[in-house]
């Protein structure tokens, strides 16, 4: 290994999105857009169900001018009732609602089939996102954060985006439908709305406007509630260790009250839109039957019509006081798909050059020259970095923590994109090649293991789908785990629990391990991949490693030293720079900072 010193060329540095999941409050209308996009995407099931909507409350609202007929008929004295046209009437009202009954129940078909398809568009989106996303992305949110977009808050959109929508056509429906009948049988009456309706209009307008930012503050502090206890249930142990139970405790207490309150106030407020409303509309009611029972006594109204057009005017308010409530219910949902959208509107990875090069047998060639990377603007956390690993070598990396080890080779697999210099594989720069075929070329084994819940034959073969039983044991057999294995009462095909929750972190870490043996990639990364395994072990499992990965290019990082004196080369690192480079003996005999790091674990060991 030499170090290399070049031009140097310069890059944008890499810069995700700041903005939490609810900052910067975005347009009701580019929300209700692309809300709108969604139910757009089932144009066949939205007509469908719309066509059912327009018929079930139009044939639903012949029922009260029948009524005001069968009435009519009844007449004002015993002797002068028409039986016949009575039950005439009376049959038709059956009919009509019957029949809105039936077509009720096959919109409510259409509405299950359309909100099935939405949620699971909704869904899709989110998660297609969540895998281009950069690994910045998640250092910044809270796993619990993300799992409350995707679950609860995809729920209330759709809970409210369907059937809210077509609630609110129906009683468009209704309440046109009503008010043409209220004039068709007595205009004067209808001008009790001009005073209620305006009203109502005005009340709805400033009480949505005080709620929305409620209902955002809920969907927040419901976020931070599932993080926290994400968190929390992953580090159960470790709290337990240290007696922590009180804190986490009243940690929990403190946010699950303020999750609580911001429910609380929002749904206060929310809830007072219908009650408010329904006194308004009751006062219109109220109204209607006073001047009405007025017509009546004067002989410009029949009993029959006054009968309908009450009928009518309770139709015609109903829907008003329903749609203010679905308002205030569209305010969560409001709120929930901001939060949707911000994920699904988060950066993606940037895009690969264009006519990106597919590196498909990479010799392991890797190539820093004067790399300068940081996280956050101003902050640097390596500093003119360069390296050359040639194929085959086993590079060790050490140094203390916080040095930037880590951070080197997230670089080499571009999880992060340097700010200056340039990284080549095999001569060619890693940012002209395809991400993918960058990373089919690494295989990496990371202190916290991964493991999925199925069997272990498929955890070790995820590296590989097509191998066969036999590699799968090859590799099992290098990790030293193959003996533990055969033990289990399924052997392979014994299934661990989400993350391995059933097998001891030692048994993890040799399944992860056995996992990039079985690998073809060209190139290992070890990042503190043998921190859970004994001394003795992780020196049987470096030399079956050095033996698999022969001709193949490999880079440690290890924090105890004795384990990486075989190194074709060790990169020591401090504060970001590479300070000192060579093989193990030649590093101990110049007496400088990797002497001392050696000598300090040696006496602590």
């Amino acid at each position: 290994m030499s170090v290399i010193r070049g031009g140097r060329m310069t890059r944008n540095e890499t810069s995700g999105d700041k903005r939490s999941l609810v900052a910067n409050k975005m347009p009701r209308r580019q929300i209700a857009k692309r809300l709108w996009q969604y139910l757009g995407r089932n144009r066949a099931l939205l007509l469908l169900a719309l066509l059912l909507t327009l018929l079930s409350s139009s044939v639903a609202l012949f029922g009260p001018k029948l009524s005001g007929l069968a009435i009519d008929a009844i007449g004002l004295g015993a002797g002068e009732a028409h039986i016949p046209t009575v039950l005439y009437y009376t049959g038709l009202m059956a009919l009509c609602y019957g029949l809105s009954s039936l077509l009720g129940f096959l919109l409510s078909r259409v509405t299950l089939r359309m909100t099935r398809n939405i949620i699971y568009r909704m869904r899709k989106d989110v998660f297609d996102r969540l895998i281009t996303l950069p690994v910045n992305f998640f250092d910044r949110y809270q796993a619990g954060e993300i799992i409350s977009v995707v679950s609860y808050d995809i729920d209330t959109v759709n809970e409210s985006l369907s059937t809210d929508f077509l609630q609110i056509v129906q009683s468009f429906v209704t309440v046109t439908v009503s008010l043409i009948m209220m004039l068709s049988i007595k205009p004067v009456l209808t001008l009790v709305f001009v005073v209620t309706v305006p009203l109502t209009a005005l009340y709805t307008r400033w009480i949505t406007g005080r709620t929305r930012p409620l209902f955002r503050k809920r969907s927040a502090k419901l976020g931070e509630l599932n993080g926290y206890m994400e968190e929390m249930m992953g580090g159960k142990k470790t709290t337990r260790a240290y007696g922590r139970e009180e804190e986490v405790l009243e940690r929990f207490d403190q946010i699950n009250g303020e999750a609580v309150d911001a429910y609380t106030t929002s749904e206060y407020y929310g809830t007072m839109i219908g009650p408010s409303v329904n006194f308004i509309n009751n006062l219109s009611l109220a109204l209607i039957s006073v001047f009405g029972a007025l017509l009546f006594l004067r002989g410009q109204v029949g009993l029959g019509d006054i009968s309908s057009f009450v009928q009518y005017s309770r139709r015609f308010s109903g829907p008003i006081n329903e749609v203010a409530s679905i308002l205030g219910e569209l305010q969560s949902a409001f709120s929930a798909a901001e939060r949707v959208f911000r994920l699904i509107d988060a950066k993606p990875e940037k895009p690969d050059a264009p006519n990106a090069f597919t590196l498909t047998d990479a010799q392991g060639d890797v190539k820093a020259e004067h790399v300068n990377f940081s996280y956050l603007s101003g902050v640097p956390v390596i500093r003119d970095f360069s390296m050359h690993a040639k194929p085959g070598q086993l590079i060790a990396i050490a140094g203390p923590t916080g040095a930037g080890k880590t951070t080197l080779v997230n670089l080499l697999m571009r999880f992060y994109d340097i700010n200056e210099g340039s990284i080549t594989l095999d001569g060619h720069d890693i940012y002209r090649l395809t991400r993918e075929s960058l990373r089919a070329n690494y295989t990496m084994v990371l202190q916290d293991s991964w493991l999925f819940y199925g069997s272990i034959f498929d955890n070790i073969a995820y590296a590989r789908p097509e191998a066969t039983r036999e590699e799968v044991e090859q590799a099992a057999r290098a990790a030293m785990i193959h003996s533990f294995i055969t033990k289990l009462p399924e052997g392979y095909d014994t299934i661990i629990g989400d993350d391995g929750v059933n097998i001891s972190k030692c048994q993890k870490q040799l399944i992860t391990i056995a996992r990039a043996m079985l690998s073809n990639a060209r190139m290992l990364i070890l990042d503190e991949a043998t921190s859970n395994v004994d001394t003795q072990t992780e020196l049987k499992i470096q030399a079956a490693m050095r033996q698999l990965m022969a001709g193949r290019t490999a880079f440690v990082i290890a924090h105890r030293l004795s384990t990486i004196r075989s190194a074709d080369t060790i990169l020591v690192v401090r504060d970001g720079n590479i300070v000192e480079q060579g093989r193990h003996e030649d590093l101990m005999a110049e007496k400088g900072f990797y002497a001392s790091l050696y000598k300090a674990q040696f006496e602590t060991y």
